[in-house]
């Protein structure tokens, strides 16, 4: 490398102009050579002299091997203890070379970042290694959770589940294998299977993280995981460990705040069902239901509404379990039952907080629904979700759970259900199927002419042709025709029947309007509706 030797050799011990002062500054006390590292090109790094959590933990990037001299950058030549510890990993002689934090840090970060990517968790078990699997014991794990190469690969993992996008991470014991599954785009798959005796490493090494009792094993438990990711960007892990015949499963949600209030016209609805979201939200008081299995978005739907919500003239609160985003502006309470903090209770309390708008994570009682309808009647906007299969049904299960035919139909303004459709990659490739086939599947005669599909391919941006998701929404105003037929207790054909004369358009329907604009696949419709 004569160039980066001869540009080196040549530094003055004086500061260049052209460096950070305070570098420059620390050049001149200690007399050492000043480089700056703009122009540096990480390719020419002799990284594999010295290991990277070495240089991450010292914060010091090797320049060039000059014979049996290695040139370190570093911007505190006064860690000594540093020096002879990488002198004494590679043999060689240390020659320090002053550069300023603001440039070495980001350097160091990516090579770091290299290293990673190019070592799989499979490989990374490796350095784990278990020489007598039946001799661990409960009380050897809180010292097995400390040994790094376990810290690493739950570090690994957890960074992995980021990049890729997922949405949960699931680490499940057998009787004869372990193994690690991420969702991504709703689609479990496997990336790794440990040995089954690291099992109670692991779990223990995440329970410490998220906050958990590792020596409780018969109970579930719920944790939180906080990992900073950069400056100003961290995600959370939302932590459940339940006990199996086998041992504890984990579980763990990643809840990007970055991902959440994405704005309505990115979540997938037609321009009338964001015109009738758009237009409940407006409205000073009234119930506004999402509805629809876990990991469907309701989420992301509610803090989407409570971001266009969200200003200085309008007080909102939400009860969740637990607070999956932090929200600025917005009151947020974490419901804890053991101590008697439930929904019901947080909800009176709010009524008492003088709010405009409430925000419940989900009604799953008697109790909790009656005063959420109590406060969509006294003047409150209402927002909140439901487990259901549809809108309609919402309106059934509502009434089985005992709310009173005339306090639905006066205080539900809009329900909406959804589910997540893949989204297909630009790799996709024309379909052709037969007329029959698309009228089985739902498409009106007026509808197959012109019509064009698409199935997914697969390349390099995607996962089996899919890259992202799409949301699939039915959204159902309570208008007047419908409340009469709430107050006479109709059925949920009834029900249907009127709203299909008001032009409601069911998750299917909606389906195969994304089908024809070309968003995603037959395939992927039929799996999710």
């Amino acid at each position: 490398m004569p160039e980066a030797t001869a540009t080196l050799s040549g530094l003055a011990r004086e500061p260049r102009a052209d460096c950070p002062r305070n570098a420059a500054a620390v050049a001149q006390q200690f007399g050492a050579p000043l480089l700056d590292m703009a122009a540096f090109d990480l390719q020419q790094c002799p990284a594999n002299l010295v290991d990277t959590r070495l240089l991450h933990k010292h914060r010091v990037l090797p320049l060039y091997r000059r014979g049996n001299r290695l040139y370190l950058a570093t911007s505190a030549p006064t860690n000594v203890q540093a020096f002879d510890e990488l002198k004494f990993h590679t043999g060689l002689s240390i020659d320090i070379v002053v550069v300023d934090e603001g440039q070495l840090s980001p350097l160091i970060d990516r090579l770091q970042q290299q290293s990673e990517d190019n070592t799989s968790l499979d490989d990374m078990l490796d350095e784990i290694g278990v020489e007598n699997p039946d001799a661990e014991s409960a009380a050897g794990v809180a010292d097995a959770v400390d040994e790094a190469p376990v810290v690493r690969f739950v570090n690994k993992l957890l960074l992995d589940a980021v990049r890729a996008g997922a949405s949960d991470i699931h680490i499940e014991p057998y009787e004869h294998s372990y193994r690690i599954r991420l969702r991504s785009d709703g689609i479990l798959r496997e990336v790794s299977h440990p040995p089954r005796a690291l099992a109670n490493r692991i779990a223990s090494r995440i329970k410490i993280m998220a906050g958990l009792d590792i020596s409780e094993r018969r109970l579930p438990q719920d944790g939180r995981i906080r990992m900073k990711l950069a400056r100003n960007r961290a995600i959370d892990f939302r932590v459940n460990a339940l006990p199996t015949v086998w041992g504890e499963k984990l579980v763990l949600r990643l809840l990007d705040p970055g991902n959440t209030c994405v704005g309505i016209d990115l979540l997938g609805y037609e321009e009338g069902q964001k015109s009738l979201y758009l237009a409940a939200l407006r409205r000073s008081q009234g119930l506004i239901l999402v509805t629809g299995p876990t990991g469907s978005g309701k989420t992301v739907s509610l803090y989407s509404g409570l971001d266009l919500l969200n200003t200085a003239g309008i007080n909102i609160s939400t009860a969740e379990d637990p607070v999956e985003i932090n929200l600025e502006g917005v009151n947020q309470v974490a419901v804890n039952t053991r101590i008697g903090l439930s929904f019901a209770s947080v909800l009176r309390a709010f009524l008492r907080q003088d709010p405009d708008v409430i925000m419940v994570g989900e009604i799953r009682d008697l109790e909790t629904a009656e005063i959420a309808i109590k406060a969509a009647q006294t003047g409150h906007l209402v927002l909140s979700t439901l487990h259901t299969n549809s809108a309609i049904d919402t309106l059934v299960r509502l009434r089985n759970m005992g709310i009173p035919s005339y306090n639905l139909a006066s205080s539900v303004s809009l329900i909406m259900a959804q589910r997540l459709c893949r989204r297909l990659c630009h790799c996709k490739r024309p379909l052709q199927l037969p007329a029959s086939v698309l009228r089985d599947a739902g498409f009106q005669a007026e509808q197959i002419d012109g019509l064009h599909l698409y199935a997914p391919v697969g390349c390099e941006a995607c996962t089996d042709g899919f890259r992202g998701r799409v949301g699939i929404h039915e959204v159902l105003p309570v208008t007047e025709g419908m409340s009469r037929i709430i107050m006479r207790d109709g059925n949920a054909l009834q029900l249907a029947e009127q709203a299909g004369k008001e032009g409601y358009s069911t998750l299917r329907q909606s389906a195969l309007a994304k089908v024809a604009q070309g968003l995603t696949s037959l395939e992927e419709i039929e799996r999710i509706t």
